[in-house]
């Protein structure tokens, strides 16, 4: 009989031990973690022409694809666009995007510069940052373009944007800010190629004052335009000289205008606003377009000057824009703007 006792036991963490050396290596069969040097070379030759062949694949793709895009102009460009052909309408100054990342309050105190220079820099650096553009560009890029001179933005020059005329809106006088008669900063969001169609023209594209009429009226039964931009409107074709030479051509550029309202949103708020003007003009000339990428290109703004907003009351502005292939949409936003204006 054998004793049972004088069997000899492994301990099991000892096998364990020596299970996990066999396996990464193995002397009797001389294979590393299960595998021989040639089962290795085989299996890492596989794996580096199976990823560089997803790599080559994904660099094709890749190629492919940037063949199809164009740097100097978007693939897809106005009804074929997300963006559309009505554009949105943009204000500055912006209240603190750290502090009130929802809010449009504009709110100072008058006679505080710490409250009032927070405001009236934003729109200095803005003003400033566009005139600066204009002598970086040069004469090559950038041109002075009037309503006399026929001139307007082609697809290598654009349109310099002036800032030596907005009178009583500058940064000498902290644009009004100081005073609590401030001026804002209105401007058109770019879209690619696209231009306002003139009110005036008929479908011959011939021009008649009946047309024009016709056109205002409708915009204010369809868009909702003030009736005193529509005689605004029909007092500056009036005031055009029909003597002047290239005459056709100065109305139509002064019709492509994309005029500018701004006014108090409520009935309460139309009556605290006070006057309001409009600097150097009352809407975006229509030689600033298109845009196309120009270089040096400057996206043109106007300032709209409070001139005697009611102190101490919350104030809903509301700003639009109006052309014949431009409808303000308070609901998308488009081709509207909106804020509060606090004074104390």
């Amino acid at each position: 009989m054998v004793d049972p006792k004088s069997k000899k036991y492994s301990s099991p963490s000892k096998s364990a031990n020596n299970g996990f050396k066999e396996f990464l290596y193995n002397t009797k069969d001389g294979t590393v973690m299960g595998r021989t040097g040639s089962s290795w070379g085989k299996i890492i030759l596989f794996y580096i022409i199976f990823y560089a062949g997803l790599a080559s694949f994904f660099c094709l793709n890749f190629y492919i694809f940037y063949l199809t895009l164009n740097m100097d102009e978007p693939k897809f460009q106005l009804d074929e666009s997300l963006i559309g052909t009505n554009p949105g309408l943009g204000f500055r100054p912006m209240p603190d995007p750290d502090r009130s990342p929802d809010s449009t309050l504009i709110w100072f105190r008058r006679n505080v510069p710490s409250d009032y220079l927070f405001w009236s820099k934003q729109l200095e650096v803005f003003v400033d940052e566009t005139d600066t553009g204009k002598k970086d560009a040069g004469s090559v890029n950038l041109q002075a373009c009037t309503l006399d001179n026929d001139k307007r933005a082609t697809s290598i020059t654009a349109c310099q944007v002036k800032v030596d005329n907005l009178e009583y809106c500058n940064k000498n006088n902290a644009f009004g800010f100081s005073r609590g008669e401030p001026c804002i900063l209105i401007k058109l969001n770019k879209i690619y190629g696209w231009v306002p169609e003139p009110y005036g023209f008929d479908e011959r594209d011939r021009f008649s004052e009946a047309q024009l009429r016709d056109d205002l009226d409708k915009e204010i039964r369809e868009k909702h335009m003030p009736v005193d931009l529509k005689y605004h409107i029909l007092n500056e074709t009036r005031g055009l000289d029909p003597n002047t030479k290239n005459f056709d051509s100065h109305r139509r550029m002064l019709l492509s205008t994309v005029w500018i309202n701004c006014d108090g949103e409520n009935v309460a708020d139309t009556e605290n606003i006070g006057q309001i003007n409009y600097y150097p003009f009352r809407g975006i000339a229509g030689y600033y377009f298109p845009f196309l990428k120009q270089q040096g290109y400057q996206s043109p703004f106007i300032l709209v000057e409070l001139k005697n907003p009611m102190p101490g009351v919350v104030i809903n502005v509301e700003c639009k824009a109006f052309a014949r292939n431009v409808k303000p949409d308070r609901l998308a936003r488009l081709a509207t703007t909106h804020f509060e204006i606090l004074i104390d």
